[in-house]
């Protein structure tokens, strides 16, 4: 069984719509692909409804924002309520503050590179969530940078004079309420240290653990093999799972469906202990 389950769509920062994801999962051979679009559920619905089509069973999901003392982690929910109060709200916070931070990056970028917020909102189609692969499109669009990975080097780095924080849960704080939402936390790509500067300490990984974290995401193209290393070591103290995924965003990045899978065992981990079930064909 080949399971992909960290992928993004139109809805957050992804270029497919999540209908085109679930067929071009299909296309590569993908039994079941996670959507996890950034801080919303927003496509669900749509991905739910390409199952019988494509073939492909879908694990729902979301990336969940989140930074411990100014760092930043991403937390991947599986198998959550969508309608949980809770979370919702902490999904809504996180949108509103990554709108309000892409348009302060945008005014800091406007002195320097010709794009404008409008220019931003053309290219997020209609996105959910707002966020600097958005505005690295913009950028590529103007004849700025070449492509997204370009722009992310440059002037959306996190340690750029253009660069703006936003709000984001406390990770631990996000475990529980994902483990109260009836959902299963899995940390994404948490020794990617090609995405950023500094990253969480071993302790706050333990602390998630502890209130509820059940895997480690391994095998990940940001990640060197001495970095999978780490995680592999870590996820064994701690008592976790690994898991590994494409982190696909369709043309916007070159990560491929499929380049890196989950574990069956862990799937099976995640739908014992999640309040929703797989949409299967």
């Amino acid at each position: 069984m080949r399971i992909d389950p960290h992928t993004h769509s139109v809805c957050s920062d992804g270029t497919d719509s999540p209908a085109e994801l679930m067929a071009r999962a299909a296309g590569s051979g993908i039994d079941v692909v996670g959507l996890t679009d950034h801080d919303t559920m927003a496509g669900w619905d749509e991905a739910a409804s390409a199952v019988p089509v494509t073939g492909v069973t879908l694990l729902r999901g979301t990336e969940i924002s989140c930074a411990a003392d100014g760092i930043t982690l991403h937390l991947l929910s599986y198998l959550h309520r969508g309608d949980d109060q809770a979370l919702s709200e902490a999904f809504a916070h996180a949108r509103t503050s990554r709108d309000t931070r892409a348009q302060r990056m945008v005014e800091r970028l406007s002195e320097d590179y010709p794009i404008t917020w409008e220019d931003v909102i053309v290219q997020s189609s209609g996105a959910h969530t707002i966020g600097r692969p958005h505005i690295a499109d913009a950028l590529v669009a103007a004849g700025s940078f070449p492509d997204r990975d370009a722009a992310f080097a440059g002037p959306l780095a996190t340690g750029s004079p253009y660069y703006v924080i936003h709000w984001a849960l406390d990770p631990v704080e996000a475990c529980r309420l994902v483990r109260a939402a009836g959902g299963v936390p899995v940390a994404a790509h948490p020794r990617a240290s090609s995405r950023q500067r500094r990253l969480v300490p071993d302790a706050v990984l333990a602390e998630m653990a502890e209130a509820g974290l059940a895997a480690l995401e391994m095998n990940h193209r940001d990640q060197t093999p001495e970095q999978r290393e780490q995680v592999r070591v870590l996820a064994r103290r701690l008592g976790l799972g690994l898991s590994g995924a494409s982190d696909y965003h369709g043309a916007g990045k070159p990560n491929r469906l499929g380049e890196n899978l989950m574990p069956p065992e862990l799937l099976e981990r995640i739908v014992d202990e999640g309040v929703l079930d797989l949409v299967t064909p």
